[in-house]
């Protein structure tokens, strides 16, 4: 349960890229990434929800999420899922929608003028003896998403799914 800072997990400011161990295997890590149950659980910042009206968890399956956050305003978003690989590998898009699932402007939704309509995560599992590895880029400003909050929002996920895997 640890951030990894090593020089060679540092990224260009053309993406988020964040390391974090998980004391747990694999296969769980994965699964808790893989199955809506789990993700409400934890696919949130801290002091916040998600709900998911859709979720079709499978290669071209796409979900509907939001993000209710009592201090600011519901953070709606679409995706599509673009590959599961088993307790490997994830990749899914993330568009911001208003709340009808409809593509907006992230500056017509409140959010920062420069936060792209679409990104890609993408997220790799290392597994290495009963601990795993996971490293997640998505394509965005890594310091836009310090200043907007994006990128402490990842990490408190993490936090929480950590707490939810014990």
């Amino acid at each position: 349960m640890e951030i990894m800072n090593q020089p060679e997990n540092k990224s260009t400011d053309r993406e988020i890229l964040i390391s974090y161990v998980f004391d747990v295997r694999r296969d769980i890590l994965f699964k808790a990434w893989t199955d809506p149950e789990h993700l409400r659980k934890w696919y949130a910042p801290h002091g916040c929800t998600i709900e998911f009206p859709e979720i079709d968890l499978r290669e071209g399956g796409r979900f509907r999420s939001c993000i209710k956050n009592p201090a600011f305003k519901d953070c709606w978003c679409k995706g599509e899922y673009l590959e599961i690989k088993a307790p490997e590998r994830l990749v899914y898009t993330l568009t911001a929608t208003d709340e009808h699932g409809n593509e907006a402007e992230p500056k017509a939704l409140g959010m920062h003028p420069e936060w792209p309509k679409i990104t890609i995560v993408t997220v790799t599992f290392e597994e290495n003896a009963d601990k795993t590895l996971l490293t997640l880029h998505q394509t965005a400003s890594e310091s836009l998403a310090k200043e907007t909050g994006a990128h402490p929002s990842w990490i408190q996920m993490f936090e929480r799914l950590s707490a939810e895997l014990i």
